[in-house]
């Protein structure tokens, strides 16, 4: 429970000790929650990390009014600080070409998490628009990011995984697709056949909001079992965004 009622602010990590405050609560979310592991994760610690961490930009949520603890975290890799890295991290679950030959101004997002008594409140609010400053500092145009249903046994994400296939699919100017060896099909349902309302309640809350945003999927789902998630790689073109849903992306993703 939260004691007192939060008292916001957005700022990027930049000392080592908010940086491990950050690692901390995607240690809570990915691996205690969510039963992720990794090479490069701490349990002794309880710090998710890995060898990206470095090349991000870490954006943070903090609550002044409880010791300025971290409760949210969004990672951030522009594709200069990608260049760095060597590659943008999902490029080991996506072919990216589509994107990178686009000429337009990339950036990947992930690890995405709130602190559990902090969902469901303003918290994401204020992270949306913390995120909305950056992209419009740093002339974002194309954001993407790998985003997760919990879980990997495909029978029963299928009527899920279907809906997004058939109905949110990438245009072919932006379609990633997942890796072969590790390709999963999505279009697994008949269109027909398919519950879009069950299929729909199945989504996360996440992937909703970037397709309430006009967001698309790439082709093919990547199953990680090491994080114990099946992985679709979400994208959104900012400039295809009408001015309610720049309105949305500037103020709030709350549900």
């Amino acid at each position: 429970m939260i004691a007192s009622a939060p008292k916001f602010r957005v700022k990027l990590a930049d000392t080592p000790e908010e940086l491990r405050a950050a690692q901390r609560l995607r240690y809570e979310v990915f691996v205690e929650e969510l039963g992720g592991d990794g090479p490069l994760v701490d349990h002794a610690a309880r710090l998710e990390r890995d060898r990206f961490d470095p090349f991000f930009d870490h954006l943070l949520l903090l609550d002044d009014a409880n010791n300025a603890a971290v409760v949210g975290v969004y990672r951030l890799l522009r594709d200069d600080q990608a260049a760095r890295a060597g590659q943008f991290y999902s490029e080991d679950e996506y072919d990216l070409s589509a994107l990178k030959t686009s000429g337009r101004r990339l950036m990947e997002l992930g690890r995405s998490c709130l602190a559990k008594s902090y969902r469901g409140g303003p918290g994401m609010y204020h992270l949306w628009n913390g995120l909305g400053r950056y992209v419009t500092d740093h002339g974002i145009e194309i954001l993407f990011g790998v985003a997760s249903f919990h879980g990997t046994d495909i029978a029963h994400l299928a009527p899920s995984l279907s809906f997004l296939h058939q109905r949110h699919l990438a245009p072919e100017t932006l379609r990633v697709r997942a890796r072969e060896g590790h390709f999963q099909r999505m279009d697994l349902i008949a269109a027909r056949d398919l519950d879009r309302r069950a299929a729909m309640r199945q989504v996360p809350a996440l992937i909703k909001a970037y397709l309430r945003l006009g967001g698309y999927v790439g082709d093919g789902a990547f199953v990680d079992h090491q994080f114990n998630t099946t992985d679709v790689c979400l994208i959104l073109d900012t400039d295809r965004l009408s001015e309610k849903q720049k309105n949305i992306y500037q103020q709030s993703i709350t549900s």
